[in-house]
Order: structure tokens, then C-alpha cells, then sequence
């Protein structure tokens, strides 16, 4: 928004400078009218304000103010009835009321008489007069008029001039004196501008003023003499007990919200409320007794005083109020009914209720039929009382816009107003009238068009259509958008434009990859230019965006410098231009370090391949040659397995191949890796050669095998075997468990070497035969002679003994014996088939020649109707 300092000190603006956007408009011959206009309105109102910028009396109001300057001075201002420009020299009248809004006097006299009279005509139809109805309303804010409010003179914008003259120097259609219109809120004070469009601003003269609260004096601006202290109000509540607690506020202070224990009106029941509502009914009945000392008050919770006297004391009447008893106690029922028929109105109004005297209302829809006519009198019938009656007649009386029939059902001739909405295309040909359907021209389009400059800063307002024939204002503000290239922040600065920025005049000095510096003009990407001022509508949102445009490259660096061979040998440099990528070789032995680490490159000097380098670098550079001997580093910890790997630098990878070692008993064979078990200790190597189970080595002296856990070395103590062992005698008749060690000694003690015993004789021979060994030998014998015998009984039936595969060979050789009958008829079967076979093949030939033959025959009728088709008989 505009402040006052941004008009009083306003850039001057020419009609030069007004329709283009360059700097080159403007010239030091054109006359400068605009900035002494600008100068003369707001001269004695900052004489009065003293230029205070911190206490501006209404920004809002010069801001408007401003608008219509702006507009005026860049020939931007149209009537929104014609929409065509107003000029200096044609007669205007402005809108007094909200919009200020400027119109061409013959303009705004047809369109008021247009309105009037037909507003006039709408209220013919109204009891009074059509005088006092005849209004008019402003084209944009609608606001009111009287017919007699019809303008018929060319004024001033203050209004005491008749028919300003045109003078360069003053503001068209201004008197050029100071306005003097009295200020808003009546405050005494006038118009301290000269003679302007739009409303007035606030009244800027400083007088004494308190706050809304009273608590604080303050020397204010007329127009905003009431503020607020920011303090707590502190004035006395309805409730005359408690304090107000807000701010410092206009208006009455709020309802007391102050928390308390309050009774209610009959004082029986306390309840906690806020100190606005401590006056409350409860919901129990009063229940006191009244005066008669025979009934209790039926009213609700009330005060004490206001039971009043007995209701039924005194003259009672019956029901129907016909019959009346004075004297009757009020303990006595209710009167008798009467008897007479009741005639009360009913609620039609029209009629009487026809029932006996009776207690409780009447009856409440009216049944008596009678004579009725329907709204628009096509219809008379009779019906219910309480019944409207409604005919099914559509109504065809046009309706106060002309264009829409009534339609509506049953209408009394008092049509209501169109509710269509009107729809047309206004003058402005963008929009389409919102208002409801009417007679006449439509009234302008009342939106209006803000016309500004790129950065939105300087802007002014144009009736709606008219926008096209507008330019952008000149705008004094600095151009934001930062320039793109490395002077940004030096770049001398320019002012609000459209289209692109101005080039950049500075040096480069963009730094080169080699350190040096680049001495042309800058030559840096651009940003994206503002678009072109336009405002003609697109059928389709663009959605190309504008982008910056690249800038140009800085060209190869030309700096002399010395530069050295491929292969970066001292003492081979060369004096060459920093640009120039020209790479020479010094023929000398590279002498690198190869990739191994232990050797060196014994190639001609040539180019190292290098990850930083260009593309161009790494294809003309080499790498130098490879190592190919064997390694022959000492691998740690030390094995006997050499290096598999070629000359590599760095230390030898662990020796991984595998090395069988059996456990001690040689059950099982391990299998380690070299590393691992060549840096195990000694001690460690024998623990992990165990298999941790028994030893199963063959004890020397015995049959058995060695009972401790898998051991390096021979088995201790063989001799002391413990296992048990069956001892015989010689005919094998006695038997007993001895000790192996027992019979160890025992072969000692008899001259013998137990290893020397054989395993099916160990033990045997150790007891000594007696008399149960003779008779078992005699049975023994007798046994014998008896299976001997059985033997030869059994062998004639070896041949039903025989194998089973022999007797299944001899079933498949019965079962190939086959009779003469069963291949005869197995010959029939063959020849019966090969018959049926031949039958079905001339079958199939006979009747698949018939089918050709007859397609044939078809397909040439069908060639031959096609061939009459085409070729026809004359």
C-alpha cells in the first residue's frame, strides 16, 4: 500500500514517460507537469502533517487517492458506461458516495433517466407515489440516488467550480484551490488537498484525545483521535461490584463473567453461576399459600412479593363466559356448564363455534363448508373452511423483466420478480451480467482492472475493457530481478522493466582451471527476462516458462607458462601457451613405481593414466607395464607353501591351503588350514590333533583295543587289561570269565608270549578237562549219525526245493508253448482288419472326388455370375 511519503515524493512522470517502459523517453525538453501536479495537491496537507511519515492519517484513503492521480495522469481513466477514455476536456461527474468512481456527464444523465424510469414503471403497480420511488443507482458501487439527484451541471471534483477550465498544470477536472470539504466523522476540520478524485482522508490536525477507558491523555491525529491504552478497562460492571478486566476497548464493557454462589428468585436453591446471570428461576414450583389460605401459587420461581391474590376469588363465569356467579368461594369446583351453545369465534375468524357450553378450546380447523373462489379466479367451488383452494393454472402474465413468463400456479396477478438471472454479455466482453433478469441495458461491469508495472509496485486502476488499450505505468523502483552472472552484487542497478535485463558491461575475470583469469566482457548466462507487457486473454495457459539463456564460454586461456614432459620429469619443462594441450616426450626411462610396490617402469617416457584427467588425456595416456614374476615375499607366520599370487605389493595373503593331520590313534584325519595350525604352539597342535574318542589301537599282549582317550605315543600298561575273557578247556566243555591280565599271567606263568596266541585260540586250554566232559562227547557223537540219516532221506525232493528263478524260467517257457487254434485265430483277427482298412480308404476316395467335383462346379457358377455382374447384356 501507498503511503504519504511515496506521493509527496513521487518520481515526475511525463506523457512521454507513460507509455514506454525505456529509459530513453524521457527527455530534460519534455515539460514535467505531473511532478509539480503531484507537488501542488499534497503541498498543504504535509505542511499541516509536518511530513511525518510514522503518523499518516489514513493510507488507505491517499492510496485511492493516488489511483485516480495515476490513472489520470497516464490517460488511463475511462467511463465504465461507454468505456471510452475521458479526456481533459470532456465533462465528468464522479460518484460521491463509495466508489468515486468518474463518468462522462451525458453518460451518467441517460443512464439515470434509463433507471429512474423504469423504476418508476416497477412501482406503478405500488399504492404510492411513482415519485418517490423513481431511484437510480451508480454503475459501479450501486449506491442510491433520487431522480431529483440526477447531475445536470459540470463541476469540480469539490464541487465549486462550474465547467473547470482544461489547464496543463492543474489536475483535469479539478478547480486546481484547495478542496475544503468538510472531513469524515464530522470531527470540524476541512480538506487540506487541492481539488481531487476520490474520498478525502482522514483529518490529519493533532488535538487532545483520551483513550477508550479515560486512564490516558495523548496528542492524536484528528481522524484517529480514538485509540486504546492497552491497559485493563477497570470500569464498574453492570453488576455495580466488579471491575472490567480487558483491554482497553470501544463500546460497552462485556457481561460481568465473575463466578459466585447466587440464590434463586424464591431462594430456595444456590447454584454457582457467573455475576451476569446471578438473577435465575429455578424449575420448582412456588408452592406458597396464597391469601385465600386455602390454595398455594402455581406460578414458577418467583420473588415473594408477586404471588398476587387468589385467581378464584370473586365473579367466575362459565366456560363459555355467558353465565356469571358472584360470591362463590374460591374452594368450591368450577361453575357449572351453562347449557347454552357456545359461540366462541373460531380460529378461521369467520365463524362461531356451534357446540354446547363446554370446558377446554374449541375445536381447531373450521369444518363449515362454504362458497370459495381460487387467487386468479378461473375456479369457484366449495370446500372446508380451513381448505385453500388452488387451481392447477399455470400463469402466463410476463413478469417485470420481459422476457419470462410467470408460470407460476395459480397466481392473484401480483407476479413476483424474475428470479432468472439475466446472463447477457456486458459492454466490457469478458463477463456476463450476475443480476437478476430486468428490463433495459444492463448495468456496467463494475469490476475494475488493475494495470501495473512488472514488479506490481506502480499500478492504477481501468474499468473492465478497457485494459486493453492501456499501458504499464513508469515505475521509479529498482528491477528485481538478480543478475545470473558473477557480477551480481557490483552490477550497477536499473529500474522496473519488462522484457530482459540490460547486458552486463564489467570484465569477466572468471578464473580458468589453470589459476588465470578470463579479460573480456562478461559474457555470463542472462536471467529470464519479464514477460512482455500484454493483457489479452489466452484461450490456453501457456505452460512454457521463460527460462535464463545461457551464457557463452570463456575462450582457452592464452597465458605463457612452462610446462613438463608426459612423464613429469625434472629438468624436461618447456615454455608453451596454458591453453595449448600439446604433450611432448623426453625419451628418458619413465622409472615409475609399478603397481607390485617392489618394482620400476623401464618403458620410454610416456603418460600416466590418471582418474582426474580429461577424456582426451586418458585415451593418449599409458600405463606402464606389468609386473609378471612370481612373489617372492617370506609369507608370516612361516609355512612351506609358496605365495600362489604374482608380484603384488602389500603383505602375502594368509596361506589357506588345507593340511591333513591323522588324530594319534589314526581313526580320523583333520583337515586345517595352513595359517590356522601353523600358528598353533606345540601343545595346542597335540590337543587339536584328539579326536576325543577312545584310542582303538590294539593292545600288544591281548585281543583288545586300548581303553584311554585318542593318545600320542604308545598305550600305557598293556599288560593290565581288565576286559573279561571266556576261558575253555581243551574239549571246549568248561567255560569261565576270567580277567585279561589273569590270563596273561596265566600263558607267562605256563612259558608262553601272548601275542604268540592265535585270536580263535586265546583262552582255550587254560582249564582242565573232567568226568561231564567224556559223556557230552559220546551225545555228540550219536547227534551226528542222525543228521546223516536225515540228509539221505531228503533228497529226493531237491527238485521241490529247487529256486525260486528256476521254477519262474520254466512257467514263462510253458507259457510260450502256444496252440495251433489260437494262432489261426490270431490270423483271422489281422486279416479281418486289413479289409476294413481298404473298405474305409475307397470309401473315403470316392466321395472326396464327388466333393471336389462338385466345388469345382460351384466355384465356376459363382465366376460366372460375378463375370454377367460386371459385364451386363445390352
Amino acid at each position: 500500500m501507498t503511503s504519504t511519503y511515496d506521493l509527496h515524493h513521487h518520481q515526475p512522470l511525463s506523457d512521454s514517460n507513460s507509455d514506454s517502459d525505456g529509459d530513453q523517453g524521457h527527455t530534460g525538453s519534455e515539460p514535467l507537469r505531473h511532478a509539480d501536479l503531484s507537488n501542488s495537491i499534497f503541498r498543504a496537507y504535509f505542511e499541516t502533517t509536518s511530513n511525518n511519515i510514522q503518523s499518516s492519517p489514513s493510507t488507505s484513503d491517499l492510496a485511492k487517492i493516488q489511483s485516480f492521480l495515476t490513472s489520470s495522469s497516464s490517460g488511463a481513466l475511462s467511463c465504465i458506461i461507454c468505456l471510452e477514455r475521458i479526456k481533459p476536456s470532456d465533462p465528468t461527474w464522479s460518484c460521491s458516495s463509495l466508489c468515486f468512481a468518474v463518468f462522462h456527464l451525458i453518460c451518467i444523465q441517460s443512464w439515470a433517466r434509463q433507471a429512474s424510469d423504469l423504476s418508476a414503471l416497477r412501482a406503478t403497480r405500488l399504492p404510492i407515489s411513482p415519485d418517490l420511488v423513481a431511484t437510480w443507482n451508480c454503475p459501479k458501487c450501486r449506491f442510491q440516488y433520487s431522480k431529483s439527484q440526477i447531475p445536470k451541471l459540470y463541476l469540480c471534483f469539490c464541487g465549486k467550480l462550474q465547467d473547470p477550465p482544461s489547464d496543463p498544470w492543474v489536475l483535469p477536472h479539478s478547480c486546481g484551490e484547495i478542496c475544503d470539504r468538510p472531513l469524515k466523522h464530522n470531527c470540524g476540520h476541512r480538506c487540506l488537498l487541492l481539488c481531487h478524485p476520490g474520498p478525502c482522508p482522514s483529518c490529519p490536525k493533532l488535538v487532545k484525545s483520551t483513550c477508550y477507558c479515560g486512564a490516558v491523555n495523548d496528542v492524536r491525529r484528528c481522524g484517529f483521535k480514538k485509540f486504546s491504552c492497552h491497559n485493563a478497562c477497570k470500569k464498574l460492571l453492570d453488576c455495580g461490584v466488579h471491575k472490567c478486566s480487558e483491554t482497553c476497548h470501544d463500546g460497552p464493557c462485556p457481561p460481568c463473567r465473575a463466578n459466585g454462589v447466587y440464590r434463586c428468585q424464591c431462594g430456595r436453591v444456590e447454584e454457582e453461576r457467573e455475576c451476569c446471570e446471578r438473577s435465575f428461576r429455578c424449575e420448582s414450583p412456588c408452592g406458597k399459600l396464597l391469601p385465600c389460605g386455602k390454595h398455594a401459587c402455581g406460578k414458577g420461581c418467583h420473588v415473594a412479593e408477586e404471588c398476587g391474590e387468589c385467581p378464584l376469588q370473586g365473579k367466575r363465569t362459565c366456560p363459555c363466559g355467558k353465565r356469571v356467579y358472584q360470591g362463590m368461594p374460591c374452594d368450591v369446583e368450577a361453575p357449572p356448564l351453562c347449557g347454552a351453545t357456545c359461540d366462541k369465534t373460531l380460529s378461521c375468524g369467520r365463524h362461531r363455534c356451534h357446540e354446547r357450553c363446554h370446558r377446554g378450546p374449541c375445536i381447531g380447523t373450521c369444518r363449515i363448508v362454504v362458497a370459495k373462489s381460487c387467487r386468479c379466479g378461473s375456479l369457484k367451488k366449495e370446500v372446508p373452511c380451513y381448505q385453500d383452494l388452488l387451481c392447477e393454472r399455470k400463469c402466463q402474465t410476463m413478469r417485470d423483466c420481459g422476457r419470462h413468463a410467470c408460470k407460476r400456479r395459480c397466481c392473484d396477478g401480483d407476479c413476483p420478480p424474475c428470479v432468472e438471472v439475466c446472463g447477457r454479455k456486458l459492454r466490457c466482453k469478458n463477463h456476463k451480467c450476475p443480476s437478476p433478469c430486468h428490463r433495459g441495458a444492463c448495468a456496467p461491469c463494475p469490476l475494475m482492472v488493475t494495470i501495473s508495472c512488472a514488479c506490481g509496485e506502480t499500478h492504477f486502476e481501468v474499468p473492465c475493457g478497457t485494459e486493453m488499450d492501456q499501458k504499464p505505468p513508469r515505475c521509479p523502483k529498482p528491477c528485481c530481478i538478480a543478475p545470473l552472472c558473477r557480477h551480481g552484487s557490483n552490477c550497477k542497478p536499473h529500474k522496473c522493466h519488462y522484457g530482459a535485463c540490460p547486458p552486463c558491461r564489467l570484465l569477466c575475470e572468471e578464473e580458468y582451471p589453470c589459476g588465470h583469469q578470463c579479460k573480456l566482457r562478461c559474457h555470463g548466462p542472462k536471467p529470464p527476462p519479464n514477460p512482455e507487457f500484454t493483457l489479452k486473454p489466452k484461450k490456453k495457459k501457456s505452460i512454457h516458462q521463460s527460462e535464463c539463456t545461457p551464457g557463452s564460454s570463456c575462450p582457452p586461456c592464452p597465458e605463457l607458462l612452462w610446462r613438463s614432459c608426459v612423464g613429469q620429469h625434472i629438468g624436461t619443462e618447456r615454455m608453451m601457451v596454458c591453453s595449448h594441450r600439446a604433450e611432448f616426450s623426453c625419451e628418458n626411462l619413465c622409472g615409475n613405481l609399478l603397481s607390485c610396490g617392489n618394482h620400476y617402469c623401464t618403458k620410454t617416457c610416456h603418460a600416466l593414466k590418471n582418474l582426474y584427467a580429461t577424456p582426451i588425456r586418458r585415451e593418449r595416456s599409458e600405463s606402464c607395464e606389468e609386473c609378471h614374476l612370481p612373489c617372492q615375499k617370506e609369507r608370516m607366520p612361516t609355512c612351506s607353501h609358496p605365495c600362489p599370487l604374482p608380484c603384488h605389493p602389500g603383505e602375502c595373503p594368509s596361506c589357506k591351503v588345507l593340511v591333513k593331520r591323522s588324530c594319534h590313534c589314526g581313526t580320523m584325519v583333520h583337515v586345517f588350514e595352513c595359517i590356522y595350525y601353523n600358528g598353533l604352539s606345540e601343545k595346542e597342535q597335540i590337543t587339536v590333533r584328539s579326536c576325543g574318542g577312545p584310542c582303538h589301537r590294539k593292545l600288544p599282549n591281548c585281543t583288545h583295543l586300548c581303553p584311554e582317550t585318542c593318545h600320542p605315543g604308545e598305550c600305557h600298561s598293556p599288560e593290565k587289561c581288565c576286559k573279561k575273557v571266556f576261558v575253555r578247556c581243551k574239549c571246549q566243555t568248561l567255560k569261565k570269565e576270567w580277567l585279561c591280565q589273569d590270563v596273561q599271567a596265566a600263558y607267562r606263568n605256563a612259558g608262553c608270549n601272548p601275542r604268540d596266541i592265535p585270536k580263535n585260540q586265546y583262552g582255550l586250554g587254560l582249564l582242565s578237562c573232567n568226568s561231564d566232559c567224556k559223556s557230552k562227547v559220546q551225545v555228540s557223537s550219536e547227534l551226528q549219525l542222525r543228521k546223516s540219516k536225515v540228509a539221505e532221506e531228503k533228497e529226493p525232493d531237491t527238485q521241490k526245493n529247487a529256486p525260486k528263478r528256476r521254477k519262474r524260467r520254466e512257467r514263462g517257457q510253458e507259457a510260450k508253448q502256444v496252440s495251433t487254434l489260437q494262432k489261426i485265430v490270431a490270423a483271422m483277427k489281422w486279416l479281418l482288419l486289413f479289409v476294413g482298412l481298404v473298405m474305409v480308404l475307397i470309401v473315403l476316395a470316392t466321395y472326396g472326388h464327388k466333393g471336389l467335383m462338385w466345388l469345382s462346379d460351384w466355384m465356376n457358377e459363382v465366376e460366372e455370375q460375378r463375370h454377367r455382374g460386371r459385364y451386363p447384356r445390352v
